[in-house]
Formats: structure tokens, C-alpha cells, sequence
């Protein structure tokens, strides 16, 4: 069943998102070589904790974190650790939750380490690109297909392919509701897009083939080739206008 939110829960899950924002923003200030991906962690735990939100991914089945810190190959899930050091020409994505009186904030970027190759770069470009194509189609009376489909001709029309195991979702009292949302056709319409509707989209897209492996640790989710990896993500809610998208600063 896909929940509608009122007003005030948009408005809630607004502040929740901007917390969210402020995060991402710091954590782009501080990612350079050198930086271990648990030192990214402790700061966005503190970030989230002092506006009196809580993170909404530590403890979430079991998960030992407050956000999702995924290197290179690294699809999504990754868990952040004192060990994992960035080097120039890595990719990092982020993912971050916050959740403010029972209402979540969800979103995700990738950034450069340092110097990246110009493959990086272009794949990087792409992902945010087909996250921004996604959101324009957020209008009442459009399908869910239509985010899905868009997200896939966008990257496969660059030379990408579009991870099939993790979608996006519905995201409201909890992290995830529905409906699902592909990042890939369906050959079905799915639900019409309503006033209240609140989305995560967030296209995962890959240098290589889609496949992907989970690692021993049951969490990080790797590409199956090895290749790289990217991963943008916003919140987004429906509205009679414009899409209003809940996660920027």
C-alpha cells in the first residue's frame, strides 16, 4: 500500500532531508585521500545527531553504521571502516538517513577522490544526470514506468548498464515503503504518480555489466566484473506542480 502523506509530514520530512543535505555537504568537504571511510561515518553520526535526528540505517537489520560508504566496485552498502583509507582516483558513494520525529531523509551521491580517470568522471556525470531526468518526470498522472524507463534509456544510451537487484522505493515512517521503483523498464505501467506520494529514487549504475555479488561481511554489494559504480540518490514528493524534491539544503 503506498501511504500519502499529509502537509506536515512533507514538511517534516523536508527538515529530515535537510539534515540529510547538511550531511552529504560536509562529508564532500572532508573526502580527500587519506580519510578513512569511518572517520566519513563519525562525522555524519555526529552532524545527524545534533539536530536531534537519529540514523536511520544504524541498527537497520543489524546494519553497524550511520551511513552507507561504497568505493569504486562497491555498488551500495558499503560498511565504513578504520581500515578503508580513500586514494586519489577512488569514487566514494554515500548514502545517508535521517530520521526526525519518526519521518525519513534519504540520499546518496558519488564523489571523486582526489584525481579520477575521465571514466569515472563521465560515469559519475551520467548517474547524477539520469537522477535529475527521473525527478522531471515526478508529475501527477505519470506512471511509475515512466521514472523507471527514463533512468534505464539514460544510462544504456551512454554505454551503462543498470543494476536489477536494489531499486528505489517508497520512503515515508519508514526507510522503505512502497512501491519499488525500478531503475529499469518494466513493460508495465505500475502505479499513477498522486499529490503526496513520497519517492527515493536513486539510479545505481554500473561501467560494466549489471551483475552484481554481495562480500562475505553479507552487507557490500559489488559489481560482478569489478568495474566501477555510481550511485545518486533525492527524496522526492509529488505535488500538483512541480516535483519537490525534500533532500536539498
Amino acid at each position: 500500500m503506498i501511504v500519502i502523506k499529509s502537509k506536515n509530514e512533507i514538511e517534516t520530512m523536508r527538515a529530515a532531508g535537510k539534515i540529510v543535505a547538511e550531511t552529504l555537504d560536509a562529508l564532500k568537504a572532508i573526502t580527500k585521500p587519506g580519510v578513512t571511510t569511518y572517520d566519513l561515518d563519525q562525522l555524519a553520526q555526529a552532524i545527524i545527531t545534533k539536530h536531534g535526528a537519529k540514523p536511520t540505517f544504524k541498527g537497520y537489520r543489524g546494519f553497524p553504521a550511520s551511513i552507507c560508504a561504497s568505493v569504486n566496485s562497491e555498488v551500495v552498502h558499503g560498511i565504513p571502516s578504520k581500515k578503508r583509507v580513500l586514494q586519489s582516483g577512488d569514487i566514494i558513494a554515500i548514502d545517508v538517513g535521517a530520521t526526525l520525529k519518526g519521518l525519513v531523509g534519504d540520499a546518496a551521491v558519488t564523489l571523486p577522490v582526489g584525481n579520477v580517470s575521465d571514466k569515472a568522471k563521465r560515469l559519475m556525470e551520467a548517474t547524477e544526470a539520469a537522477l535529475w531526468a527521473a525527478i522531471a518526470q515526478c508529475r501527477v498522472g505519470n506512471y511509475l514506468e515512466d521514472i523507471s524507463s527514463t533512468i534505464q534509456d539514460f544510462a544504456e544510451s551512454r554505454g551503462y548498464s543498470v543494476v536489477r537487484q536494489y531499486v528505489g522505493h517508497g520512503v515515508g515512517r519508514q526507510m522503505h515503503e512502497d512501491p519499488q521503483i525500478p531503475n529499469y523498464r518494466q513493460g508495465k505501467r505500475g502505479p499513477q504518480l498522486k499529490p503526496g506520494m513520497t519517492l527515493a529514487l536513486e539510479p545505481m549504475i554500473n561501467e560494466g555489466v549489471a551483475d552484481t555479488r554481495v562480500l562475505r561481511d553479507k552487507w557490500t554489494v559489488v559489481t560482478k566484473d569489478g568495474k566501477l559504480s555510481a550511485h545518486f540518490e533525492h527524496t522526492v514528493a509529488i505535488t500538483d506542480g512541480e516535483p519537490d524534491i525534500l533532500t536539498l539544503l
